[in-house]
């Protein structure tokens, strides 16, 4: 007999158990007999081991703090090159150096900066903001823009 040729039905009934015992599923109702797994209303949670040191408190937590607040995506000071004019996250976006326009943006040091650019973001290094005054642009800080929020009829 082949795999395909098997002749099962698509949505199978679940045993209902503990309905007398010619249903073949009494007495017990496939609980085994007597312990703390056999009655009813008492449910262990996952975890428990029989009163041992279960899995869980035996592997040590894990140490420091996990924040939930996003990194800043970075854009680096030699991508502005190709830019004029004000630069902020709209700008970045649509020129592909950030993936949303609504993302926390940080400007850090690789290359040279060859023109002058105002850059309006979030954030940038001591040596990005020197680089980008000394070229006759502006740093300005602003926050994260915000989607616009729609009004629901």
């Amino acid at each position: 007999m082949k795999y395909n040729e098997l002749n099962v039905p698509a949505n199978k009934d679940r045993k209902r158990v503990g309905r007398g015992i010619s249903a073949g599923g009494g007495k017990t109702a496939g609980r085994g007999t007597k312990g703390q797994k056999a009655r009813t209303g008492k449910k262990l949670r996952p975890t428990f081991a029989g009163g041992q040191k279960s899995l869980v408190q035996a592997i040590p937590k894990l140490k420091g703090f996990k924040t939930i607040r996003p990194k800043a995506e970075v854009v680096y000071l030699d991508h502005l090159n190709d830019m004029k004019g004000d630069v902020d996250n709209f700008y970045l976006y649509e020129n592909d150096y950030i993936s949303s326009p609504y993302v926390k943006v940080k400007v850090v040091v690789r290359g040279e900066l060859k023109g002058a650019v105002n850059l309006r973001t979030q954030g940038a290094s001591k040596a990005a903001i020197a680089a980008i005054e000394k070229n006759g642009g502006k740093f300005e800080k602003v926050a994260v823009p915000q989607r616009a929020k729609v009004e629901s009829k």
